[in-house]
């Protein structure tokens, strides 16, 4: 292996890394994404980028990929038409959910439509009991007629889900084989693959959701990698998972709604690696783009993972980075509601027609227009100068739709866009950090993202947060995080039990079939034993507690003499979370996790050469001046910029000051300084 891709698509931009192996060289692209076909702009991508760098496609021997393709086809509703086998008498349970409400006092409050409609849910006569004994067999001549009433023209993927199949999956099993006879093109997805846990709501919606973009995400996936081959790239692409790990499309394939927050979870792990070198264990990420926000958590060199998670409305239950997603990037669209307040997002321009500023037809103002209109962006050109920027596009659209509407001006419109999405992602902050025990002040904003770096200190003032690191790629960062991964496959089994030191056999047994279950995948993975390794956690609660904590665990606990260790941590862990603990309360464990790692080989990240090193005999030098607005001392004000590729290890810059980039813009505000460290990374300390 010479060369490694990464490639993760965004809303309006879709990003590329280049990393040389052999000699470490990592390089960076973008080009503008085509959401209709996103394979159209990475392919375009690939072979720019591949072209500009003089390397043959043959020498590429790893390409990972980050997609929204299945958050897209659920948001927009573009899924598969999907039928559903339910046991008898469940068939309401889409809609009735489990009586949680995400506005309990919003009374127009609307749910979002089931994937499934009524027509297409089949009640299916077979019941177990809650231990797996068969109570009612399953009745395969009814299913089967039931079955064939279902219009083949109107189905292209069934989901199953029976009560209690995580205990007993036998009935499931039969189902699927009576429905494949029947209709042996349909994608088919059941419960106790796709999430073997107890709780059948969550477990529901989950096979629900990846039986509706089962058929989207084969059909994607499968073209994506004809493209590939056909631009002689001869390798199989490596799809990056919703738990920071990645799969082959043929894994892939078989559990898409693993991949709902494919691209955002590469930036997480890129954080927590540049963090680690920097000195930085703990993390709040910010990775703002075009479309959105994503934003997370890092605690002591380690991403925090959550398994209750919902996806446009729906709960999906499986380990994914405890990442959140809001409407707030660069393309974010601003408006007045009918009360007259200003208000940006969650609509956004995309890629197609873009800010108002791009010059392609859109009319409607953005954040990135607020920024132009500031001066903050630079109002001639981006991306190196390889894209046009009109200011007066954007002062045009600000003043139509804003200005006009509010008796603002032009200024102070521009401000107030920046200070409402600046609200919004401040308050996203505090639900990752405050809202679960964490203070801000002990950890440091790493921001990227095309915006991140704009928007950054203003949120780090906001939150009381000390530092802000920009990374050296801080626009692209997601697609080095694609070659900065493992291999990472999930398990997991119910089983409900208050511990105690005769269940230490039973607990290793639980984990060894799953272990088993793990190097299954691996084995078709093709990753060498020595290149493998378990991780592991328990779910574990207090007695007639309705949630779950998970704990990590290790092997050499499985004791009779070692169990209490992880009682205690249990213990520990409830008191961090939620402030309180109860020792002497009985607790349960609820579920048992496994996931089963290959190491994959990783792009460099190299410490900088310093200015004597590379041969540069000047100092730092500005690349010229404009008056940009800080709202620090509510004027414009006349800054230096700087060419990020300027700047060496060393180097300190003392705000106003405006640091430019192929890929991303930093402001750094008067009185604010900014130090380089040996990774170039910018520290802007406040």
């Amino acid at each position: 292996m010479e060369y490694m891709i990464g490639v993760d698509v965004g809303g309006t931009f879709t990003d590329f890394t280049l990393a040389n192996v052999v000699t470490g060289e990592v390089t960076n692209y973008k080009v503008r994404s085509t959401p209709a076909d996103p394979s159209k702009a990475i392919i375009k991508g690939i072979v720019e980028m591949l072209s500009l760098n003089n390397v043959d496609h043959s020498r590429v021997g790893y390409l990972g990929h980050g997609t929204t393709v299945a958050t897209n086809a659920l948001i927009e509703r573009k899924g598969a038409r999907t039928a559903l086998l339910i046991t008898e008498g469940f068939k309401d349970i889409v809609e009735i959910g489990n009586q949680t409400r995400p506005s309990l006092y919003n009374l127009s409050q609307e749910k979002p439509l089931p994937l499934v409609p009524a027509r297409h849910r089949i009640e299916v006569p077979e019941r177990l009991y809650q231990d797996g004994r068969v109570y009612q067999a399953l009745d395969t001549k009814t299913l089967l007629e039931r079955i064939k009433k279902i219009d083949q023209h109107e189905v292209d993927s069934i989901a199953i889900c029976f009560l209690f199949s995580y205990v007993n999956p036998e009935h499931e099993k039969t189902a699927a084989a009576l429905v494949q006879q029947v209709f042996p093109k349909a994608f088919v997805s059941t419960s106790h693959e796709v999430v073997p846990e107890f709780r059948e709501y969550p477990r529901l919606s989950t096979t629900i959701l990846n039986a509706y973009l089962g058929p989207v995400m084969k059909h994607y996936l499968n073209n994506f990698r004809n493209s590939v081959k056909d631009i002689k790239i001869l390798v199989d692409p490596y799809i990056t998972q919703s738990n920071g790990g990645t799969l082959s499309i043929e894994e892939t394939i078989k559990n898409p709604v693993r991949t709902a927050i494919s691209g955002p979870s590469a930036g997480v792990i890129a954080s927590a690696q540049l963090g680690k070198l920097a000195g930085f264990l703990n993390l709040i990420t910010f990775d703002m783009g075009g479309t959105s926000a994503d934003i997370s958590l890092i605690e002591n060199g380690t991403p925090l993972v959550s398994v209750e998670r919902k996806i446009d409305g729906w709960p999906a239950r499986f380990p994914m980075l405890d990442i959140i997603t809001i409407g707030a990037g660069g393309g974010s669209i601003a408006w007045i509601d009918p009360g007259g307040a200003l208000k940006v997002g969650p609509e956004s321009a995309g890629a197609t027609p873009g800010p108002a500023c791009y010059s392609n037809g859109g009319l409607r103002p953005t954040v990135t227009d607020a920024n132009v209109v500031l001066h903050r962006i630079n109002p001639e050109n981006i991306l190196g100068g390889k894209m046009s920027i009109d200011e007066q596009l954007a002062q045009t659209a600000i003043a139509k739709e804003v200005c006009d509407q509010t008796g603002l001006s032009l200024l102070e419109a521009a401000n107030g866009v920046i200070d409402v999405v600046n609200a919004n992602m401040v308050r996203t902050i505090r639900v990752i950090s405050v809202e679960r025990g964490y203070d801000p002040q002990d950890f440091t904003l790493m921001a990227f993202g095309g915006a991140g770096p704009l928007h950054a200190v203003a949120l780090a003032k906001e939150l009381n947060i000390p530092r802000v690191l920009v990374p050296p790629s801080a626009g692209t960062l997601c697609s080095l995080g694609l070659l900065l991964t493992d291999i990472r496959t999930d398990h997991v089994q119910s089983k409900t039990m208050v511990p105690a030191p005769s269940d230490a056999a039973e607990i290793k047994s639980i984990f060894d079939q799953m272990a088993t279950e793990g190097a299954r995948v691996l084995d078709k993975e093709k990753v060498e034993p020595q290149n493998r390794s378990f991780q592991r956690w328990i779910d574990a609660r207090y007695k007639r507690q309705n949630y779950e904590l998970m704990i990590p665990v290790s092997p050499d606990e499985f004791t009779a003499d070692n169990l209490q260790k992880i009682i205690t941590r249990f213990h520990e862990t409830h008191e961090h979370v939620y402030g309180y603990s109860r020792p002497q309360a009985e607790i349960e464990f609820v579920n048992f996790r496994l996931t089963a790692v290959g190491a994959l080989p990783k792009a460099q990240i190299k410490m900088h050469k310093s200015r004597q090193e590379a041969g540069v005999q000047t100092g730092l030098l500005e690349t010229g001046k404009r008056q940009v607005y800080f709202k620090e001392v509510n004027d414009f004000v006349e800054t230096s910029i700087y060419e990020r590729t300027d700047i060496f290890p060393g180097d300190v810059i003392t705000g106003p000051a405006i640091v430019e980039q192929m890929d991303a813009t930093t402001v750094i505000p008067p009185q604010v300084v900014c130090r380089t460290d040996q990774y170039g990374n910018l520290i802007l300390d406040l």
